[in-house]
Order: structure tokens, then sequence, then C-alpha cells
């Protein structure tokens, strides 16, 4: 058995640089998610897990890797693995910060735009089947400028998105457990204000907040009623921040106008009859699915293992 195990293919930067070091690793080759009975068979008897945010490394899983030292994490978040029972066992656990700021606001000033002008609605009518021509109150959306931007979390990709969105003419408005230097504020252009002031005040809300025992369920029922009959949401963060059936009670009620969902509350399923609501748009988790952001990712990931055979710093340590 290799001394590396990947649950995942990796872009190809990151397993040149494992055979550049001349290190033993085996790749999961299958074209399906990896199931927990061939993940236990083949951590065995590794030393580093390269694992993806869709591979589960529970207690089962490390129990059954005893010379585990490293799971390094291919992405930001690190739900997927218990980092705390890891610590317990003398295992790194590590993840890939800060590279994917820039590709998920991209994506989520892509959602916003796309919903607000309808684009995906149009692209489907388009593809379905065709409309008569050009008319004055035909399939109108509505324009960004100086509407407010509400943002729940403004760490690195709240503020990559405030900046993109301030270009917009949006007015941004933002809220989190620690306020913002005042510097910071105003370079960002952005209010502080409370949760509720900014749910109620939002035309976009945005959530960029981590996933934590408090931010479960973050929005529910209680909190769309507070919303704006306009307003529409955005979720490129953590699917269980959103009580998603509140959300299609929402939706279908009209109490906000849209929304847009790359992350989902029970991934990979989606809630039962958001899928047929022409106004909620669904990515498949393509956040940072940008060939830049997932190489960047790849070498990290790739170079911590170096590090730890070569007895040299490892980064982006998530349970020291």
């Amino acid at each position: 058995m290799s001394q590396i195990y990947l649950s995942a293919k990796l872009p190809e930067l990151g397993t040149k640089l494992l055979k550049e070091s001349a290190l033993d690793y085996t790749v999961y080759e299958g074209d399906r998610l990896i199931t927990k009975k061939e993940l236990i068979e083949h951590v065995a008897s590794c030393e580093v897990l390269i694992c993806p945010l869709s591979t589960i490394v529970d207690r089962e899983v490390i129990d059954a890797a005893p010379k585990l030292k490293l799971i390094a994490n291919f992405g930001a978040g690190f739900n997927n693995i218990d980092s705390a029972y890891a610590k317990e066992k003398n295992i790194y656990v590590t993840n890939t910060p800060v590279i994917s700021t820039y590709a998920t606001a991209e994506l989520t000033a892509g959602l916003i735009i796309a919903l607000s002008r309808r684009i995906v609605e149009g692209d489907r009518l388009m593809h379905e089947q065709g409309f008569d021509g050009w008319a004055p109150l035909f399939f109108l959306g509505h324009e960004l400028k100086d509407k407010t931007l509400g943002i729940i979390g403004m760490g690195q990709i709240g503020q990559a998105l405030a900046k993109m969105m301030t270009a917009f003419g949006m007015k941004i408005l933002y809220y989190q457990r620690h306020r913002l230097p005042f510097a910071l504020e105003k370079q960002l252009q952005a209010t502080y204000c409370s949760q509720a002031e900014l749910i109620q005040q939002a035309d976009v809300l945005t959530l960029h907040a981590p996933l934590t025992n408090e931010t479960h369920h973050l929005l529910t029922s209680e909190t769309f009623e507070q919303m704006k009959n306009s307003a529409l949401l955005i979720n490129a963060a953590r699917g269980p921040l959103i009580d998603e059936q509140a959300l299609l009670q929402a939706i279908t009620t009209q109490q906000i106008a849209g929304a847009a969902l790359d992350v989902y509350e029970f991934e990979p399923a989606v809630t039962a009859g958001l899928k047929e609501q022409s106004n909620v748009i669904l990515t498949p988790h393509i956040g940072n699915a940008s060939v830049e952001a997932r190489n960047d990712m790849a070498e990290i990931v790739a170079k911590n293992t170096i590090a730890l055979f070569a007895k040299q710093p490892i980064h982006h340590i998530v349970n020291p």
C-alpha cells in the first residue's frame, strides 16, 4: 500500500509535484465519489490522506488508519473531517484557504447578475420555445445600481464581492460578529449594521459565513418573513446555513423574489420542489471551480504532503 492516498483525482500540478519528490501515492480512479468502505480499505496503511470536501473523514475512518499523520483537505472548508478527533490522534488537518476568494466572489457576482436580470430564465426560454420579439414589458428584470447588497460574513470572499458590486453602483451593508476596522470599511464603502437590519434592508442578501453550531439554519421561515418581497438570496458558502424547506415556502408564497444556490443543505441532494421554481438558479457547488483556483489548491496539498515527509513546516493547519 502507498504512503499517500488521494480519495479523488487532483489537477495534474498536484500529482506532478508528488512525482518529482519521488513519493509513493495512489489515486482513487472511480467515476463516482469514493464510498466509506473503499476509503477505509485504502487508508489502512497510509500516512497521508489527500481528500476533497466530498470525502467524509470521521472517527471510523481515522481509527482505520493507525499510521496516518496528515489529512490534507482539498478545500477551504473542513466540515467533512473530524478535526478534533484527528488532533487527539496527533494527526494534522490542513485546508486550502484564501485561494478560493476571487473564484467564489466572481461566481457570486455572476449569480447576482443572472438572478436580477433573469438570464437563466431567458436562456431556458430561448432553448425551449423562443420568443415573439422585443416588447416594452417583456421579461423585465431589475438593475443593480442603487440597490442594497447585504453581506453576512465579511471575510476575504465577502470583501472581494463588496469591491466587485460597488463597481455596479450597489450600496454595501455587512454583518459579522467582529466589525472591520474603520479604514477598511471606508475602503470597501461598506456599512456595518445588525443582522436584523441587514436582513430587512437588503435587496440582495448573500451568505459568506462559516458553518458552525451558531450559523446552522441562519435563515429560517422567520428570517424570510423579515426580508423584502422583492429581495433575492444568494448562497455560495455552506448549504446548511439555510433551512431549504423554509426557503421553498418563501419562494412559492412570494415572500422573496428569488434565490441562487451553489451549495445545499443536504448536498448533493436538492430539496424537493426547488428545481421546479423558475426564479431559483441552481449550480453544482462550483464556487472555486476555476482552473486557476484548483491548481493553486492542488499545489498547497501537495507541498504540505512533501513538507511532512521532509520534516519541514506544514502550512494551513486547522487543528494545531
